[in-house]
């Protein structure tokens, strides 16, 4: 992996490292522990650095027969990072193996390939390095330039990490994001209740309606933008754009709290009033609202019950969202309260309907108001990235596009903006080569690769 790895031109190559490579990370979302952030946390060693939590590593170890204790069970440090490497060389054309040897050189200077015979060496310089004051968590965010981080964070959450953060100095913005999604989570009337009592809690104020309810939301809301938020955030299956009443979404939040179960028709009106009242509140406040859908979550029904959600068992689902969406979209922007939007999908079919599904609500003077979002999670890798592109080139303005985030729990997942940037930069730079593109425009394309890699991002948030 040399200094030309993805570029397959000059022209590349040029774009790359005097355009792209130096520009700062603007990662607008991520799901980094706001609370490792606050307190600069020291990790124990590479096996937490680097396997704790990274679903997409669990989910290589178990493709390749690897034993649960190997990865989320009680397996030394040792042993887990043994049997990563091991595994490795099977990973050959997964992103992990680019994503792998990229953050070992990037992070810790190793040029080595990671595989049963180099682990040991691996595993020690990297843990003996990260006994170094500068391979903190916050050391790890200088040595990657990165200017603002936005995590991800429920409306209960009290928000205390990042006012220690930002009233500590450090340099790097670290944001909170509204992540409302268990506030909709009404189809589990027990969690439900349970949820609601801890945002009551929170706000110091009684919930005892759906009119209660928006007004916590609201208050809430109000709180993380004084606390520097500017960013909402919806993990859906599908988007919500039923008919309702008032009368209907009080009577339903009024049944779940009472412990009976909804039926399909009535979670899907609840979720649809909740939100086009989201939308609204992001509109009020100026700011961007983001939808992440399409996955299909926890399908592992004995491993969920063992591990819990975010342990590697979600797929990419196949619903038909066009309409609803579509609909959802434009009662926002019938009432004026459209608010900037990203939209994401995991399903790569989708690709082409939200190139064109954004370009029915742009709108003056905001350039590229809505977004067609970076290729996400399944998708955030060469090909997946490429396709995202590419559409959004042809059915859109690549020009105008806010460019990637990481989407990470891990400290070390920033050489994926720098995967993305040569990706990026390779894409364009064949077209120029191959005359696609005119070379006597080459100081706006050069530009647009700025731009893309960083000023889209910082102009279009505001940070």
């Amino acid at each position: 992996m040399d200094e030309n790895f993805l570029l397959q031109s000059p022209t590349a190559q040029a774009l790359y490292h005097n355009h792209a490579a130096h520009l700062p990370i603007i990662d607008y979302h991520c799901h980094l522990n706001p609370k490792e952030v606050a307190e600069d946390h020291r990790f124990s060693g590479i096996t937490e650095l680097w396997l704790g939590g990274d679903h997409y590593k669990w989910r290589a170890l178990r493709s390749n027969g690897v034993e649960e204790k190997y990865i989320t069970g009680n397996a030394s440090d040792w042993e887990k990072f043994q049997k990563w490497a091991e595994t490795m060389p099977y990973c050959m054309r997964n992103p992990l193996y680019h994503w792998t040897h990229l953050e070992l050189r990037t992070a810790f200077g190793i040029n080595k390939i990671l595989n049963a015979t180099t682990a040991r060496e691996i595993y020690e310089e990297c843990n003996e390095k990260l006994q170094l004051p500068e391979f903190s968590a916050r050391g790890l965010m200088r040595r990657y330039n990165v200017e603002v981080v936005c995590t991800t964070d429920d409306p209960a959450d009290t928000l205390e990490h990042h006012i220690a953060t930002r009233d500590s100095g450090f340099e790097t913005k670290v944001l909170p994001t509204w992540r409302p999604d268990k506030a909709m989570a009404i189809d589990n009337p027990t969690a439900y209740r349970t949820y609601i009592e801890q945002l009551s809690s929170t706000a110091k104020q009684d919930i005892q309606t759906y009119t209660d309810l928006i007004d916590v939301l609201q208050k809430r809301h109000d709180f993380f933008a004084s606390v520097g938020c500017r960013l909402s955030d919806h993990g859906v299956n599908e988007f919500y754009a039923d008919d309702f009443t008032e009368t209907e979404v009080n009577a339903i939040f009024r049944k779940v709290m009472d412990g009976k179960q909804p039926t399909a028709d009535e979670v899907n009106k609840f979720r649809s009033a909740l939100m086009l009242e989201g939308g609204r509140m992001d509109a009020k406040a100026g700011w961007t609202q983001q939808f992440h859908y399409g996955p299909m979550r926890n399908n592992n029904t004995r491993m969920f019950r063992q591990l819990g959600p975010d342990t590697g068992y979600d797929s990419i689902g196949t619903w038909n969202t066009s309409e609803s969406l579509s609909r959802f979209l434009d009662r926002l922007d019938c009432e004026g309260n459209l608010a900037k939007t990203i939209l994401y999908c995991i399903n790569p079919s989708d690709n082409e309907m939200l190139a064109t599904m954004i370009g029915n609500f742009q709108e003056g003077p905001e350039a590229g108001k809505i977004q067609f979002g970076s290729g996400w999670w399944f998708n955030d890798q060469l090909d997946g990235m490429e396709r995202q592109m590419n559409c959004l080139s042809v059915l859109g303005l690549l020009s105008r596009f806010v460019g990637m985030l990481t989407d990470s729990r891990s400290f070390l997942s920033y050489p994926r903006h720098e995967y993305f940037r040569r990706c990026m930069c390779n894409l364009i730079g064949q077209d120029v080569e191959d005359g696609k593109l005119p070379a006597e425009e080459m100081p706006f394309i050069q530009q647009m690769v700025e731009d893309i890699s960083y000023y889209n991002a910082k102009r279009y948030f505001r940070f």
